[in-house]
C-alpha cells in the first residue's frame, strides 16, 4: 500500500479544504468529522449545531466545486431516538432526543436534499450504533483528552488506574439488569462496513434507491450494528475478564437524552453491502484493553 497524505485542518476552513482538493485527485469522501458526545451536546447545543452542520455544508460545497460527488456520511443510531421496539430497522420513525442526534438527522436531511437536487451524487448514510474496541495491533485506538464521555474509553482508564471509578448512568431502566442496553460494534467491523459501502456506491447507478412514499430518489441508508444488545453491566464484566482486573463503578443519575435500549436490525446492510460483523464483545474488550495497555501503561 501507499502512505496516505495527512492534513490536520478544521473542516469549516473552506480555504484550507479547497487547497487539499486542489492538491490531490479525490474520487470519494468518507465524512467522519464531528462532535459526538450525547451529554455534552445537551449542555452545549449551539456548539454541536455550529460545528457539525457547518463542517458538512463547507465539505459539500467544496466537493461540488471539484465535481466529487461520492460521499459516505457517519450518521448515528441516535437519529431514531427512543424506538418503539427493538431491533431497529431503517424505516423506524426518526425522533432524536438530544442535540447530537438532531444534528445528525439535520445532516441526513441536507444530504437527502442535495441528492434530490442532483441525483449524480452517490450518498450513503451509515447509522452507527456504538463503536468500541481498537485495531488488533494495539497501536491505533481512542485516547480522548480529559475524562472520556463514552463507556469503553472511560472503563479503560479506570482499569489502567488513571481514573478511580466508572460512573454508570442509571440502573432503573426497563432492561434485564436496569442498565442501558446498546449495540456495541467493533471499530474494525465498522471500518470494513465503510469499505463495503464505498464499493456498493461505486457499482450503483444514480439514483440509488427510491422513497416508496414520495417517489423521489434518496441516498443509501443502512444501520451498522451487530443486531445484539449488551447492558452496561454486561460490558463491564466482559472488560474485567479481558483486562484481568476489577472495574470499580458507581451508579449515578440517568443522563438527559439517554434511552433504555437501542440495537440494530442489520439485515439491510447484510443484503445491500454484503457486509456482516465478525468480532464479538470479547474481542472488542480485548482489543480496547490492548491499546490502553500499550499506549498508556507501556506494555509491549
Amino acid at each position: 500500500g501507499r502512505r496516505p497524505s495527512f492534513h490536520q485542518e478544521d473542516l469549516r476552513n473552506e480555504a484550507a479544504l479547497t487547497a487539499i482538493f486542489r492538491a490531490h485527485p479525490i474520487d470519494a469522501v468518507i465524512h467522519f468529522a464531528g462532535l459526538k458526545a450525547v451529554g455534552e451536546s445537551v449542555a452545549q447545543p449551539l456548539r454541536y449545531y455550529e460545528n457539525n452542520l457547518n463542517a458538512t455544508l463547507v465539505l459539500c460545497r467544496v466537493m461540488a466545486q471539484h465535481k466529487v460527488k461520492t460521499l459516505i456520511f457517519s450518521s448515528s443510531a441516535t437519529v431514531y431516538g427512543d424506538p418503539p421496539s427493538v431491533p431497529i430497522r431503517e424505516d423506524f420513525p426518526l425522533a432524536p432526543t438530544n442535540p447530537y442526534g438532531r444534528s445528525k438527522l439535520m445532516i441526513e436531511q441536507i444530504l437527502g436534499d442535495l441528492h434530490a437536487a442532483d441525483p449524480a451524487w452517490k450518498i450513503a448514510l451509515l447509522r452507527y450504533f456504538n463503536p468500541v474496541g481498537a485495531h488488533e495491533s494495539g497501536l491505533i485506538g481512542e485516547m480522548p483528552r480529559g475524562i472520556p464521555n463514552n463507556l469503553m474509553p472511560h472503563m479503560s482508564r479506570v482499569a489502567a488506574g488513571t481514573l478511580e471509578w466508572l460512573n454508570i448512568f442509571g440502573n432503573d431502566y426497563p432492561t434485564p439488569d436496569g442498565t442501558g442496553v446498546r449495540d456495541y460494534i467493533h471499530v474494525m467491523d465498522l471500518a470494513e462496513g465503510h469499505v463495503a459501502a464505498l464499493k456498493t456506491l461505486e457499482g450503483m447507478r444514480a439514483p440509488e434507491s427510491e422513497d416508496a412514499l414520495a417517489g423521489k430518489p434518496v441516498p443509501l441508508i443502512v444501520n451498522l450494528g451487530t443486531g445484539r444488545g449488551y447492558s452496561v453491566l454486561e460490558v463491564v464484566r466482559a472488560f474485567e475478564k479481558a483486562a484481568g482486573r476489577k472495574i470499580p463503578y458507581r451508579i449515578a443519575a440517568r443522563r438527559p437524552g439517554d434511552i433504555a435500549a437501542s440495537y440494530a436490525d442489520p439485515s439491510l446492510a447484510h443484503r445491500l453491502l454484503n457486509w456482516r460483523t465478525t468480532r464479538d464483545l470479547e474481542a472488542m474488550c480485548a482489543d480496547a484493553w490492548r491499546f490502553i495497555d500499550i499506549s498508556l501503561l507501556g506494555s509491549t
